[in-house]
């Protein structure tokens, strides 16, 4: 896996100069599409047996936060396409070799909140409707849409699942004006009554019970871990990512900086100043060793195949929310330590502010979510959440 990180590591002057044009363009080049491909980056967590590389996660997400410290929509657009080669290991086999089998190199995007309206139909299921932000799906030739499939005739229950569509099943609309992570091309996906056979639907019920018909050709222990734990670090990685930018960036800046309203005296010997960047560098120091921490010892424990104790995981989740919330705290401590300059566009400074600021708005970061999970677990109460 080094040399794929050794790639990435090299990609990032260039990610860092086309950082405003990729903001401009509300896209990812495609230049910078084919040159993170080149690297091997999108198929880390691919299974070995399509060419994939099959990485520990840790790889992965090294990755993930170099792109990001580079280019906060590069990150994560990176990050959110790269880690779908790892769900889609967990789908039936004859799903697999719809979307690798005539190329391995094919890439998704996705849209889980259910927002569209599914029905059940003989041999599969017909799906309606409109997902918003799905990041990258200029870049990506299928889609994972999440929705809700409604109780059968048969007393069937109700079901969370992902559903695959190829292109040819849906339309891009071009929504995304924003002001941060305006460079992910995160635009609508419409679908207007495609049919998914019942192959290319995965239940969030067998991904949470890390039991899901893919592992019958992808045994591995990367495809026996649970999706929250693996996703949602994919969410809180590039913001560590933009903080970590945020920070080289600002140090770089304030080295030579003279403070205004303290005449010929360089922001750099102003102890309040020292004392905010410690600060952010605490936060992030913190936010990604106890991601580490965290990812090695579920790694561990799968690769044992030692069952996954619910502590852990309600942990992961834990960290994952409390992991955006100090990256965020050292963003905006490293952007009001910057000055009237940092305001100025084109300046790295308030981009990685304002990317990060976006991320944090995901729904995967809503930290009381998370955080009651632990508590009730702590108390010893049940648990009924997919996502933990």
């Amino acid at each position: 896996m080094e040399a794929v990180l050794a790639g990435v590591r090299e990609l990032l002057p260039v990610l860092r100069e086309r950082a405003q044009e990729t903001e401009d363009r509300r896209s990812l080049a495609p230049e910078t599409v084919k040159a993170l491909t080149e690297t091997g980056f999108f198929r880390l967590l691919q299974p070995a047996r399509f060419g994939g590389h099959e990485a520990h996660p840790l790889a992965f997400l090294t990755g993930v936060r170099e792109i990001a410290s580079a280019c906060g929509s590069t990150g994560w657009v990176a990050s959110v396409i790269g880690v779908h080669s790892w769900q889609l290991a967990l789908f039936p086999d004859r799903a697999q070799q719809d979307v690798w089998g005539a190329d391995p190199g094919t890439r998704m995007s996705s849209s889980y909140a259910p927002t569209g309206k599914i029905s059940r139909v003989d041999g599969g299921y017909r799906v309606n409707g409109r997902w918003s932000f799905s990041s990258g799906c200029d870049h990506a030739t299928w889609v994972l849409l999440g929705g809700i499939v409604p109780p059968g005739d048969d007393g069937t229950p109700a079901d969370f699942c992902t559903f695959l569509l190829p292109a040819a099943d849906y339309t891009i609309e071009d929504v995304w004006h924003t002001v941060g992570l305006r460079g992910t091309g995160s635009n609508d996906i419409v679908v207007d009554d495609a049919f998914v056979p019942a192959h290319r639907a995965l239940s969030f019920n067998d991904t949470a019970r890390c039991v899901c018909p893919g592992q019958a050709q992808n045994p591995g222990p990367l495809y026996r871990i649970p999706y929250a734990s693996i996703f949602t670090y994919a969410i809180t990685t590039p913001i560590i990512g933009m903080a970590t930018g945020a920070y080289r960036a600002h140090v770089d800046y304030t080295r030579d900086r003279v403070r205004a309203a303290y005449v010929g005296v360089k922001a750099a010997e102003d102890p309040h100043s020292q004392v905010r960047v410690a600060e952010a560098a605490a936060d992030i120091d913190s936010a990604w060793y106890a991601l580490q921490a965290n990812m090695r010892e579920l790694m561990d424990l799968t690769t044992a195949g030692t069952r996954l104790p619910m502590p852990l995981r309600l942990r992961i989740r834990r960290d994952q929310v409390r992991g955006t919330a100090l990256a965020i705290r050292a963003v905006d401590r490293l952007f009001e330590n910057s000055g009237g300059r940092a305001l100025t566009v084109g300046t790295p400074i308030q981009r990685f502010w304002r990317d990060a600021h976006s991320g944090r708005v995901h729904a995967i970061n809503d930290p009381e979510r998370a955080l009651s999970m632990f508590g009730r677990g702590e108390f010893g109460l049940p648990l009924n959440d997919a996502m933990v």
